[in-house]
């Protein structure tokens, strides 16, 4: 009996020790956040499979210690060659700021974003801030992950709130958000590529497509 209880014991504290562990080696992803900014009169959002809003700040994200954003000042390519409003290098600016000139405005419709991180990445999370100046819902919005710029091949998919396939990647089954300040958070579970697509489809205020700012955090891979 002393044996099987030994043994038990001897198993849990095993356990334990592995949990604080892996516990020491994780940290809280910290990005700095823009102002709070609302403008103008609230539209009525009729948006099926809506996440519902949450208060206050966002619940701590934890990731492994010496994880970066991948995305500063990389290269950005679009679907929309020449952007109604800016330019896309902003995306990747390190400016979130929700007021007017800090946004790349793409043309109306199915429109995506691409990032090239220079090298294949372990990737943890991606953080995306749209147009946050109102609370509006961006339509279809997926991100994907891939060594392949054309993403014609090991394409992963992160992200998809498109559930009627209206991008053609497939029914999501992720819920569509209101944008906020803190921008959305896409838990990517280390997934590995050196490449990100976003893509999205207007938005309830307009068929326009806008972005502040793309985090990418991750370490390169070995």
């Amino acid at each position: 009996m002393m044996r099987i209880f030994s043994t038990k014991f001897f198993v849990l504290a095993t356990l334990l020790v592995s949990a604080a562990a892996l516990a020491q080696n994780q940290v809280v992803l910290k990005t700095q956040l823009p102002p709070p900014l609302f403008v103008g009169t609230p539209v009525p959002l009729h948006v099926p499979n809506l996440e519902p809003p949450t208060a206050g700040k966002r619940p701590d994200f934890y990731v492994p210690a010496g994880t970066i954003n991948l995305a500063k000042n990389k290269k950005v390519t679009s679907s929309d060659n020449n952007p109604v409003v800016g330019t896309l290098d902003m995306v990747t600016d390190g400016d979130k700021d929700g007021n007017e000139g800090s946004w790349v405005e793409l043309g109306p419709g199915k429109q995506w974003m691409q990032i090239d991180l220079s090298k294949k990445a372990t990737i943890y999370a991606v953080l995306v801030w749209h147009f946050h100046s109102q609370a509006r819902v961006y339509r279809d919005v997926a991100v994907q992950v891939s060594d392949d710029p054309t993403f014609k091949s090991g394409v992963t998919t992160v992200f998809n709130s498109d559930s009627s396939n209206e991008l053609g990647l497939g029914a999501g089954k992720n819920l569509s958000y209101i944008e906020t300040y803190q921008g959305k958070l896409i838990d990517t579970k280390g997934v590995q590529g050196r490449y990100i697509r976003l893509y999205s489809n207007g938005n309830t205020s307009n068929k326009l497509n806008h972005y502040i700012e793309v985090e990418v955090w991750g370490k390169p891979a070995a």
